[in-house]
């Protein structure tokens, strides 16, 4: 059965929105294209009339979720100006966050992903990471400002690496902590 373009258009976009959140929680290799396809109420073949390959799709997702962080983390800044890093790391560090890989950052979901992926989807999330850390560095005058909110960065995504990896939730609670109280 044709689809309108309207109704392509529209699928294609549950199928990345599907995509971003079940990376995020099982990471790209735990997900087939034909269980990512029945997700959305769609056919596996139907996958390659949307997109060219998976990797298109993974750089797809993860422009969609580092949008959203992206927008999130701006409107942070811009309710708390001069304590941008502070406040990323009151709801970033939250055990929600951390309980949550589904709907967080990708930036710390996908991170170990990434090294084994195209240079399309590489690209896609440097360019995330790249919008990120310019959030935390907008207040910077200078490189030293750059470097600290590359610190910050690096801390926020690598507590929330290490709490979800941990199997000892008073462990995870102590990265979280550890960091919060560092930033």
């Amino acid at each position: 059965m044709k689809v309108s373009r309207e109704q392509a258009q529209h699928n294609r976009e549950k199928v990345v929105e599907a995509a971003a959140r079940l990376f995020r929680e099982r990471g790209i290799d735990g997900v087939g294209l034909a269980e990512l396809m029945q997700s959305v109420g769609l056919t596996h073949g139907g996958f390659y009339g949307q997109f060219g390959s998976k990797e298109e799709l993974v750089a797809e997702a993860c422009n969609w979720a580092f949008e959203r962080s992206v927008a999130k983390w701006k409107r942070t800044a811009q309710a708390h100006p001069g304590a941008t890093a502070h406040a990323i790391a009151d709801f970033y560090l939250a055990p929600e966050h951390r309980d949550r890989p589904g709907t967080g950052c990708a930036a710390a979901a996908l991170a170990g992903d990434m090294a084994r992926e195209g240079v399309h989807a590489r690209q896609a999330f440097t360019q995330g990471v790249r919008d990120l850390v310019g959030v935390l560095a907008e207040d910077a005058a200078d490189a030293e400002g750059r470097r600290e909110a590359l610190a910050d960065f690096s801390t926020l995504v690598g507590a929330i690496v290490l709490a979800r990896a941990v199997d000892d939730p008073e462990l995870a609670d102590d990265f979280l902590r550890a960091a919060r109280e560092r930033l």
